[in-house]
């Protein structure tokens, strides 16, 4: 794309407008929930942390399938008092921590579970894999997912087709935010992510699962859920509606008004030695 805001800039985009960005991200599949309840331990009264919860959309489904008590650490304040307001009814089953996850006072070996949620690639991995096996109990398990719009390993016409608005916006370097990876970086991501998990020799039963899925999307929810991407709200407002107009424009007049879009989200597991 156009220059690039820096990480510590991407990274705190998501709190300008919590209700838009609850609105417009999708939800995770249901399989990531049987996985955290089959394999993880996910039951009432497991005490649970997860990192990052941005507004919640993992978080209430934690809660409805008896987190008690779920920790969060969200560095955001502005996140944070939206969580505040959407759970925080539910008194002592919830604790917000406003820290950074790299500085947060979690119990050691406090914890049947800890999770993350599209939120765990904006950390230093090995150092926060380290804190994660340090908070969890002895057999207690981590788990961490983030949804990928766009599959490497099914083709799709739509991000085909955002390649020329993309290398427009980028001076000839085509390249779609949120729109999955080619089959090498998956690969590689793959490999690096496991190969993470093992180097720091505090995990056993390290697994990952790959959960394939398909979304129907109107032109207004398309242009929503691109609009919370962080390399898209970081550029300068002008050129973030122009993007915008561009990409609604191609849903109404090459997709009839609404795209089918694959989805991948992989899945992390492994278990507190």
């Amino acid at each position: 794309m156009a220059k690039k805001a820096p990480r510590r800039v991407r990274r705190g985009v998501f709190g300008r407008d919590p209700t838009a960005y609850d609105r417009a991200r999708l939800a995770y599949p249901e399989r990531v929930y049987e996985i955290l309840t089959t394999r993880c331990g996910l039951r009432p009264g497991a005490a649970v942390f997860e990192i990052g919860p941005g507004t919640g959309i993992a978080t209430r489904e934690l809660l409805r399938l008896g987190a008690n008590p779920l920790t969060l650490v969200e560095p955001d304040r502005r996140l944070a008092r939206y969580l505040m307001d959407s759970v925080g009814s539910l008194g002592g089953r919830v604790k917000v921590s406003t820290e950074r996850f790299e500085d947060a006072a979690l119990s050691a070996e406090g914890f049947d579970l800890g999770v993350a949620a599209t939120s765990f690639h904006w950390l230093p991995e090995r150092l926060a894999l380290r804190r994660v096996a340090r908070a969890l109990k002895p057999g207690g398990w981590w788990a961490t997912w983030n949804n990928h719009h766009g599959d490497a390993h099914r083709p799709s016409p739509f991000h085909r087709a955002l390649q020329p608005l993309y290398r427009e916006l980028s001076h000839g370097r085509g390249v779609v935010p949120g729109g999955g990876q080619t089959k090498a970086s998956a690969a590689r991501d793959r490999r690096n992510r496991l190969r993470a998990l093992e180097s720091v020799n505090k995990f056993d039963h390290i697994s990952r699962e790959d959960i394939r899925w398909t979304v129907t999307l109107a032109t207004s929810r398309v242009r929503a859920l691109w609009g919370t991407f962080s390399d898209v709200v970081t550029l300068p407002s002008k050129k973030r509606e122009w993007f915008l107009t561009g990409l609604g424009r191609i849903v109404d007049e090459q997709f009839g008004g609404e795209v089918s879009l694959p989805m991948l989200t992989p899945v992390y597991t492994a278990r507190r030695a």
